[in-house]
């Protein structure tokens, strides 16, 4: 079946070039009324021009859709409710949030400052925040909601260079991890992009011209349309890039129980392996199912001995 957004409205964040501006066009193709912010910053953020937005919203409309160009700084509360309510006046809902405004400041950490991890965590993790936050509640109240975060392999993995991009990256895991419960019974969904494709992030990192055409923005693109539409997974991390999709999953070991008297730090580290040991491992989907499998260890070892 086709995917559509007819009838839907969806915003999507750092729209003016590169993945958002993919994402933006094919949202309205498939009938979806856009809001393409874009702060018009440079890859460091600084700067800053709605120009960018506007051919995105130009571009739209000559194909017969319909947009609106906005220039709010994420990180800025008051200029995202601006933002929302700009809509909401215009469209009356929000159905659809992608979070993909980004900066990089590329350092080690013991030559980063600590304004440039402040700040690229802020337009990552506190720029998806606050845009969530903005329309949480209208989501609540129509029932529906599709909020898609942008994670990275640098978060999950790691990657050098990047400790202030990998921390807000892997943060954005965490924050989707507890909207899933939290939206749940609302019809929200929350899911999470790590894409990887030949944009301006890339290009410094990347000088293989073939290799950057092969990671084209549409491949990562198709991977998001997957993650809001009405029949969207939730607590999806969808890994997309260069035509391969694939999913990455936290999953925790079974561990092992010592009992009250053997938990030393030394019998930690002599068990080790076995803590270590994938054999029966699982995904767990709440903070309590962690706690509830280590007490039920305890319970399970009391019960033996009384």
């Amino acid at each position: 079946m086709q995917i559509s957004f007819e009838g839907q409205v969806a915003i999507v964040t750092g729209a003016g070039n590169g993945l958002g501006r993919s994402h933006a066009l094919e949202l309205a193709k498939r009938g979806a009324k856009v809001v393409v912010n874009d702060l018009g910053g440079a890859r460091d953020g600084t700067g800053g021009s709605s120009e960018a937005a506007r051919e995105v919203v130009d571009e739209i409309k000559k194909a017969g859709g319909d947009a609106l160009a906005n220039g709010a700084n994420v990180t800025d509360m008051e200029q995202v409710s601006g933002m929302i309510s700009d809509a909401m006046e215009r469209w009356g809902r929000v159905d659809v949030l992608v979070n993909n405004a980004g900066i990089l400041r590329d350092k080690t950490f013991a030559k980063m400052s600590l304004e440039d991890f402040k700040l690229v965590a802020d337009v990552h993790l506190m720029g998806s925040v606050n845009c969530t936050k903005a329309v949480w509640d209208i989501m609540r109240e129509q029932n529906y909601g599709r909020i898609v975060m942008t994670t990275s392999s640098s978060g999950m993995y790691g990657n050098f260079g990047q400790s202030n991009y990998g921390a807000a990256k892997m943060a954005l895991v965490g924050f989707m991890n507890t909207l899933v419960l939290e939206g749940k019974k609302f019809g929200i969904k929350v899911n999470t992009l790590s894409p990887t494709a030949g944009t301006r992030m890339l290009e410094d990192l990347i000088e293989d011209k073939q290799v950057m055409d092969i990671m084209s923005v549409e491949s990562v693109t198709a991977g998001l349309i997957t993650l809001c539409d009405n029949d969207a997974p939730n607590r999806s991390i969808l890994c997309a890039g260069a035509g391969g999709y694939a999913a990455t999953h936290i999953y925790e070991t079974e561990g092992i129980f010592l009992p009250p008297d053997q938990q030393t730090p030394e019998n930690v580290r002599a068990n080790i392996d076995a803590i270590e040991n994938t054999e029966g491992a699982k995904r767990l989907t709440a903070g309590f199912d962690q706690t509830n499998k280590f007490v039920e260890k305890a319970i399970g070892y009391i019960k033996a001995n009384t």
